[in-house]
């Protein structure tokens, strides 16, 4: 059971929910408290934990499908361990959830609830999100870029005309990271009956669709400041990674897995590029 939960909460993907609040609450507050500690570690583990363990369990029709379920970009979480995923994720959460509600106020207590209604409308039975073609894809976004928008509310910063174009910049890269996910399980999903954005307008069409979105979000960080303007190049090589399938058909969808692999490393050499500006940022502050 332990190795279930572990490989549903996906390890690869901690990163990528924890940094953004973490960096948020360092750059926004200046300083290193309880609340970072145990915000980042909600955003780490059981953040994780819950959005995709949920995924797992309402997923498994199509999962089993899925060939590449089973390992580190997904867990093929077998019936046994349904009830006791959702149970853990509950209970993981909620010591984190009512120390970041008691310190918190109205305003935080708002984005928090949007960010944990987004983490269980993606999957539960009844809404789903996932299945509504570009609703999917907005609702991911939200899971990677509300911690950030949570951590700066909590702090109280101030949201400036270059704040919001980050965080604009940042929604744009997880809605097309999302959507050019879509594409390799677009055949999965189709023999399930599920819905994606790349069921609904195609494989092709949502390749493209993101390429798009990605060098939209490059292009909105230009207008960031220094030196965060320099992170407008970090979203060429996600443009560039998704391009050998520009031309994709519903028959070959299933290879741009090669691209979600190197998607998933690529985060890790962005990740600590961004860190690098981020430490560039708070010197020159």
């Amino acid at each position: 059971m332990i190795r279930a939960l572990f490989l549903t909460s996906r390890p690869l993907s901690w990163v990528n929910t924890a940094f953004p609040f973490a960096a948020a609450y360092l750059v926004a507050s200046g300083r290193v408290d309880a609340t970072l500690v145990v915000g980042t570690l909600f955003f780490l583990i059981p953040y994780n934990m819950a959005m995709y363990g949920i995924n797992d369990v309402f997923d498994y029709e199509s999962d089993v499908r899925n060939p590449r379920k089973g390992g580190v970009e997904g867990a093929l979480l077998q019936p046994r361990w349904h009830r006791a995923t959702v149970l853990a994720s509950g209970i993981l959460a909620a010591p984190f959830v009512a120390y970041l509600v008691a310190v918190g106020g109205p305003a935080s207590w708002l984005v928090l609830a949007i960010s944990l209604f987004a983490v269980l409308a993606y999957s539960v039975k009844g809404l789903r999100f996932k299945e509504r073609p570009f609703l999917d894809s907005i609702t991911s976004s939200i899971h990677f870029v509300s911690p950030a928008v949570y951590a700066l509310v909590l702090v109280g910063a101030q949201f400036t005309a270059g704040l919001i174009a980050v965080l604009a910049a940042y929604f744009l890269w997880g809605a097309a990271s999302h959507a050019f996910g879509a594409v390799q399980d677009v055949v999965a999903d189709r023999e399930a009956g599920i819905g994606s954005v790349a069921t609904g307008i195609g494989a092709r069409a949502t390749v493209r669709l993101a390429i798009g979105l990605y060098l939209v979000a490059g292009v909105l960080l230009l207008f960031t400041g220094w030196p965060a303007a320099l992170a407008a190049v970090l979203a060429l090589p996600y443009a560039l990674n998704a391009a050998p399938w520009w031309n994709v058909t519903e028959e070959s969808a299933p290879t741009a897995n090669r691209g979600w692999r190197r998607f998933l490393w690529l985060n890790f050499v962005t990740g600590f590029l961004v860190t690098m500006l981020l430490v560039g940022y708070v010197l020159l502050g």
